[in-house]
């Protein structure tokens, strides 16, 4: 055991403690409420050690976290939980309010299959308010909740957690614009530590700078009403003056008050790491007959020093050692984020007018590198989607070449901005789908399962996927010189460097035999060719020729290759890492029966629903498309 003296020079390393004393009393939601009060600072700690030493073993959301121990204990100790309603904007910072809800079990099996989720989850406990996962939500769903109190005649505090990088986001705004109408208590808590995943961008992060160097609101306020109020006659009178002017009081001494112009009751900045202060303040806001803001000042990572200094790296943390914060494994291949990263580098010099624009991802999507070159074709929009996705398609009406780069489960949110604003005029807007397919231990509201299906549907869209990391380099260079909206897909891990050989020019709307073969066919989309060599191999095994096909595109799919097919193979089997409804599969079913080819077909695909967190390879297995699931429906089908 590591000695207290140790602990507290590097408190991160105190993680070696044997038991956890006042976690040990924290077994179910209000128990906090037992603990006493000077012993709270001891309990954040504990609560600090159990997170790095659990995340540190399964991987999870560790900065994040830590920023927060304070805050959410805090909230705990102010509200009567299940009854109040606490909404974790996103949700990966809910590990705190899991313990304090009696879940810290349930950390050992944190994001694995069949185990505690890593978000807010209605289904795990009546203390998660709201399912999150995708930022900028909390307060249009805290706001929805305080009307249906309202109208149903209930009675409870709805509290809604947001961060100061959520808030960049368009529909954070509308909410508030929204809020600012009501006459009943909605709290609002702003846990600013001044990041989201990566550097906050725009006017609000600039505004919220301000306000951070500003004295204390509440403190000056207090300050300067103390002082009128020592002018004999005339004191009192100037108070009544300040605070009937239009502008008021709170204009007049902090930068902006864009909330209280808005109509919502600003207080703080508060220390978020205090929680006898912020108590008191929550017991204030408690008390406004309407909508109320308050501002806490958090630092993310905060008592574990990697993770301070690296918050980036620790947003969603690979296993690690505790000691120098290094991941458990060292990553050996190189991941398709880092093939996209280099390629959009080469095309930067070759292309003048290739402009990169990203969601508040520069890291996440391999831009990182892009901004460092060529800064002034770099665009960073904030966490918000649907702009990004309208502001690229100005800079291709305006002559330049631009690249969206964006996880597929966030392209969701631009639904109505492809469709709009990039495929009705046509417009050459590249979309760098990143994390497509399965994406694993962040869960449903993360799975990158249903771009093939929504982007296919877009009349004048082109999709495409690559089976390696060769070919995305290829089809990268293809979209970037391409005339029109072009999506190319690829999942989240190591590039497959497999197939080096098979390396045909990338041709619209062309596909790749592998193998030609009699018999049957897989005709595989992506990722899911690596799996269709494995099935090749099995059935090769038992006697079977296999035609192996790579699909290319998702959009045109290849009509005159799916003609050849029918000619020589009795079944065409079709593999897709994306749901059945919409998918490859069900376009190539669509061309065989408009055409009244009579031919056999399998689809392989995910099954329409949403996929909860896990491991990939146990998802895989789970929703038989792993190469032994796929051989199995092969070898039943074919014999009958």
């Amino acid at each position: 055991m590591i000695h207290r003296e140790k602990a507290e020079a590097c408190p991160w390393q105190c993680v070696g403690r044997v038991a956890f004393i006042l976690l040990e009393k924290i077994n179910e939601v209000n128990d906090i409420k037992k603990i006493e009060k000077d012993q709270l600072p001891e309990l954040a700690q504990e609560i600090r050690d159990f997170l790095i030493r659990k995340i540190s073993q399964t991987g999870g959301h560790l900065a994040s976290n830590l920023g927060v121990v304070e805050l959410t204990m805090a909230l705990h100790l102010s509200f009567s939980l299940p009854k109040d309603k606490i909404i974790w904007d996103v949700g990966h910072q809910s590990y705190t309010h899991k313990i304090l809800t009696g879940r810290k079990a349930g950390f050992d099996e944190l994001r694995k299959f069949g185990g505690m989720s890593g978000f807010p989850k209605r289904k795990e406990s009546d203390c998660d308010a709201f399912d999150t996962g995708h930022s900028s939500t909390s307060i249009s769903a805290g706001l929805g909740y305080v009307c249906s109190r309202d109208v149903l005649g209930e009675d409870y505090y709805v509290v809604s957690v947001i961060g100061d990088g959520a808030l960049t986001g368009g529909m954070a705004y509308e909410a508030l614009n929204n809020a600012s109408e009501l006459k009943t208590n909605f709290i609002i808590v702003l846990n600013d530590n001044e990041m989201s995943i990566s550097e906050n961008v725009g006017g609000i992060s600039a505004y919220l700078g301000n306000i951070r160097t500003a004295e204390s609101y509440t403190g000056l306020k207090m300050g300067v009403e103390n002082t009128l109020n020592k002018i004999p006659v005339y004191g009192d009178k100037l108070i009544r003056g300040i605070r009937n002017t239009k502008q008021g009081i709170k204009q007049f001494l902090v930068p902006g008050m864009f909330f209280e112009e808005m109509g919502i009751t600003y207080l703080g900045p508060v220390d978020g790491h205090n929680i006898s202060k912020m108590m008191r303040v929550f017991r204030d806001a408690k008390k406004v007959n309407g909508p109320v803001l308050v501002h806490v000042l958090t630092r993310k990572g905060k008592g574990f020093e990697p993770a301070e200094r690296m918050p980036s790296r620790f947003h969603g943390a690979e296993p690690f050692e505790i000691e120098t914060g290094l991941p458990s494994v060292r990553k050996k291949k190189a991941a398709y984020t880092d093939v996209f990263s280099t390629v959009m580098c080469k095309m930067g010099a070759r292309e003048p007018k290739l402009v990169a624009v990203t969601a508040a991802m520069p890291d996440g999507t391999g831009l990182k590198r892009f901004r460092n070159m060529y800064h002034d074709r770099f665009f960073d929009v904030g966490i918000a989607e649907a702009h990004a996705v309208t502001f690229a398609a100005g800079l291709a009406a305006g002559g330049l070449k631009p690249v969206v780069a964006v996880y597929s489960s966030f392209l969701q949110r631009a639904f109505d901005q492809i469709i709009h604003d990039v495929c009705i005029q046509k417009l050459h807007v590249v979309f760098a789908i990143d994390r497509a397919g399965l994406v694993g231990s962040d869960g449903e509201t993360h799975q990158g399962i249903f771009d093939l299906s929504y982007l296919s549907m877009m009349p004048n869209m082109c999709v495409m996927a690559p089976k390696n990391k060769w070919e995305l380099a290829d089809m990268l260079k293809f979209a970037i010189g391409y005339g029109g909206p072009i999506a190319l897909r690829y999942p989240r891990g190591e590039a497959y460097d497999g197939l080096k050989e098979f390396r045909a020019p990338i041709e619209c709307g062309r596909s790749e035999i592998l193998y030609d073969e009699d018999g049957l066919a897989l005709v595989a989309v992506g990722s899911m060719v690596q799996t269709a060599l494995a099935v090749r191999g099995m059935l090769r095994e038992v006697g079977y020729q296999c035609t192996v096909v790579n699909a290319r595109f998702v959009k045109p799919i290849d009509e005159e290759m799916l003609a050849y097919l029918a000619q020589d193979h009795r079944l065409v089997v079709t593999m897709e890492e994306n749901v059945k409804s919409g998918g490859f599969g069900e376009k190539v079913l669509e061309y065989y029966n408009e055409t009244g080819t009579d031919i056999q077909l399998l689809q392989v695909a995910l099954p329409d629903d949403y996929i909860e967190h896990g491991n990939v390879n146990v998802l895989r297995e789970e929703t038989c498309i792993d190469a032994e699931s796929v051989f199995k429906k092969i070898i039943a089908r074919y014999r009958q």
